[in-house]
């Protein structure tokens, strides 16, 4: 979403600054996006189908390789029937707007209820809960940070993330601009993050323990009265998460969390008086036992202190495309719940996706209905998903398995097939999903700096053929010779969904929105500010905001339970407590195969307190095992009072170490993989997201 300046001389990118003429992202440039010429450049990139032999790997044309899949994949259907195939599509899908539109046609038309993401190891319970709430899976709500005067983060890191769910450019920037008008942030979280060091408060809490917390401030707010009055919620709500908040006073959740009961009310007072505050919380809240609680909870607090779709509160976007629209052209599912399960544990399915952490034991259990084959698009589960391990094994089983994908990695080394797409300077760009989530209404089009190599295809350009053939083999008509070409192009579907969206000339906007409009405003276009769009926007039918949804009552008996098995547990000295964390220059495992991204000291360690590594006699980068449930693994410590005491934290992505992977430079900073150790058996239980936060784990000197 940040604006780039490419210089390029005789073909080849001599420089990567930020775009200072952008109107979103102003000049910012972060660490990943220079490294844009690098992926471009990386020797180990794929750019031509692979197909895997007794001989090794060998280069094959395309229309081979679509077509031999093709068949496969119908065979298989016709075999074991529709759902004994399985996709995963990884994290990059949503940055590829091609990918995005070709590959749920692709999805679609294999009809099977084994449909896998990214969402259920990440952002599900965001989603869940802005269908369960406001009626519809993109209404989440974003902090309107350029106008918060109080901003709450629990579990976030934007310093290395630059947002997440909040896609802010510079955020180091808007955050301090919060400090110098007078107002604050505030983080909780385990570790002293990046963000943290910087806020005006940083509160280590308990990992898995952010929901009584967050009860605690909601009963804080109705006993002092901070609350206020918000016409588009039932009185009837009210009461009931009065009720429900009054069993979790700050006195006795202070055992739970770590976080005192002066410093709940005075955190609640102050929220409730600042003139625009906002809780936000990101992937150490979503990811973990009570992820859609959570998210239940800050929702909640933003709602009865009047800062849900307010000005400095949690705020909507109005994008260029607007998917939420139900008379738009471009517009999405607005979610569904539990429709059906999986089929070993009945792990519900949200908006058509079944939870990542059934994938494994779906295809290792024998039975009807089991999945025989597998897709994955950008995405590296084996490595990004709990107990990787079994996973790894799963994938290894598999009958055939084909991967769209441009390196040769943990995961796409187990595929019958590589299919390589384009890289992103090599295809055009539209963001369909960020400026969902952006904290200003902001739209660029990125034209391509390159042509793809002669013979390469785009990912979109992929999917289309792979859907067209398998259509071809269900109709029993004999599959081209050639390409199949589309007239439909993923630029033609957004021109006309911008020119039909709510800054186009069919809805009378004077911006006149259309594609020709953003290629000839390469700096992007600015659409404004946030603006208040309740109730116009709201999903549900009564136009009112639901604020005590009745599938979340149900899971608060397990969230009292946990806490009484949590009090009865500290009398004894319990495991360490294993949380993930994230580094600026990376976000994705295909990161670490970037020279300049993994400049610096070695990032894959083993976090922990001084006075816990005293305690086992682990000294600074001494070789540490860490055990949990379904495995261990080994790695360095580095001793920091950035942790809180009894908690460790372990980065995701690394685990290179792996035979027949082609990453030269990942290889050198191999790593280990924390999802060697999170549990596939650990989830939210209300939502089916995976749980990482909070992993008990033993850990132990190597031997000598």
């Amino acid at each position: 979403m940040c604006g780039l300046r490419l210089e390029i001389e005789d073909d080849i990118v001599v420089a990567v600054r930020g775009d200072k003429e952008d109107k979103f992202s102003r000049g910012h440039l972060c660490a990943k996006g220079p490294e844009l010429k690098n992926l471009y450049e990386d020797p180990d990139r794929l750019k031509f189908p692979l197909k895997r032999t007794e001989n090794g790997w060998e280069k094959v044309d395309w229309v081979t390789a679509l077509s031999d899949i093709a068949a496969k994949l119908v065979e298989i259907q016709n075999k074991y029937g529709n759902d004994s195939i399985a996709v995963y599509s990884g994290n990059p899908s949503v940055h590829n707007y091609g990918s995005m539109l070709f590959g749920q046609r692709f999805i679609g038309r294999l009809r099977t209820k084994n449909n896998y993401s990214a969402t259920s190891v990440d952002q599900l319970p965001h989603q869940l809960l802005s269908y369960w709430m406001f009626g519809h899976q993109l209404l989440v709500p974003i902090p309107d940070i350029d106008r918060t005067n109080f901003f709450l983060i629990l579990g976030g890191n934007p310093f290395a993330s630059n947002g997440s769910l909040m896609t802010v450019p510079n955020v180091k920037k808007r955050l301090k601009e919060i400090q110098e008008r007078g107002g604050k942030y505030v983080v909780i979280d385990p570790r002293k993050t990046e963000t943290a060091v910087h806020a005006d408060e940083h509160h280590f809490i308990l990992p898995g323990t952010d929901a009584f917390f967050l009860l605690s401030i909601i009963d804080v707010l109705f006993k002092k009265n901070l609350t206020k009055k918000n016409s588009l919620i039932k009185e009837e709500d009210l009461l009931k998460l009065r009720s429900i908040a009054s069993q979790y006073p700050a006195s006795e959740t202070e055992k739970l969390t770590g976080i005192s009961a002066e410093t709940v009310e005075r955190i609640a007072f102050e929220f409730s008086k600042a003139s625009g505050a906002v809780c936000y919380g990101r992937v150490g809240v979503s990811t973990q036992a009570f992820g859609a609680l959570c998210q239940w909870l800050i929702n909640s607090i933003n709602c009865i202190t009047g800062n849900m779709d307010s000005v400095g509160g949690a705020m909507f976007t109005l994008p260029a495309v607007d998917m939420i629209d139900p008379k738009g052209v471009m517009k999405s599912s607005p979610g569904s719940f539990h429709t059906y399960g999986s089929r070993v544990r009945d792990l519900p399915e949200f908006n058509e996706e079944l939870p990542v952490a059934a994938l494994a034991e779906e295809i290792l259990t024998p039975g009807q209905g089991q999945v025989k084959a597998l897709v994955t698009s950008a995405g590296n589960p084996v490595l990004s998903t709990p107990n990787g391990s079994q996973l790894e094994k799963a994938v290894s089983n598999l009958e055939f398995m084909v991967s769209v994908d441009f390196y040769l990695n943990e995961t796409t080394k187990h595929a019958h097939y590589i299919l390589p797409p384009s890289s992103a300077l090599e295809h055009d760009h539209y963001d369909l999903v960020f400026n969902v989530f952006a904290v200003r209404n902001t739209v660029r089009y990125n034209q391509p700096a390159f042509e793809p190599e002669e013979g390469m295809l785009h990912d979109w350009e992929i999917f289309s053929d792979l859907t067209k053939r398998i259509e071809f083999l269900k109709s029993e008509k004999p599959l081209p010779k050639e390409l199949i070409k589309t007239k439909i192009t993923p630029s033609a579907i957004i021109d006309h969904a911008l020119k039909s969206g709510p800054y186009g000339e069919k809805s009378g906007s004077s911006v006149g929105m259309s594609l020709e409009l953003l290629k000839n405003s390469p700096h992007g276009v600015d659409l404004g500010a946030l603006k208040s769009c309740f109730p116009e926007r709201l999903w549900t039918e009564d136009k009112m905001i639901r604020l005590v949804p009745k599938e979340v009552v149900s899971d608060l008996d397990r969230l009292a339970k946990y806490g009484q098995k949590l009090l009865s547990d500290k009398k004894e000295n319990g495991p360490f407590l294993l949380i993930g964390r994230r580094h600026l220059r990376n976000n994705n495992s295909w990161m670490h195969n970037l020279p300049k991204l993994m400049t610096g000291k070695d990032r894959c360690t083993l976090m922990i307190h001084p006075e816990d590594a005293n305690l086992l006699g682990i000294k600074e980068e001494e070789e540490v095992l860490v055990e949990s449930r379904v495995g261990g693994i080994r790695l360095p410590a580095e001793i920091t009072d950035e942790m809180m005491r009894g908690v460790v934290s372990i980065p995701h992505g690394f685990g290179h170490a792996k035979e027949g992977v082609s990453l030269q430079v990942a290889s050198k900073f191999a790593g280990s993989s924390i999802n060697d150790l999170t549990d596939d058996q650990v989830l939210d239980e209300l939502s089916g997201n995976a749980a990482f936060s909070g992993i008990p784990v033993s850990l132990s000197k190597r031997s000598a």
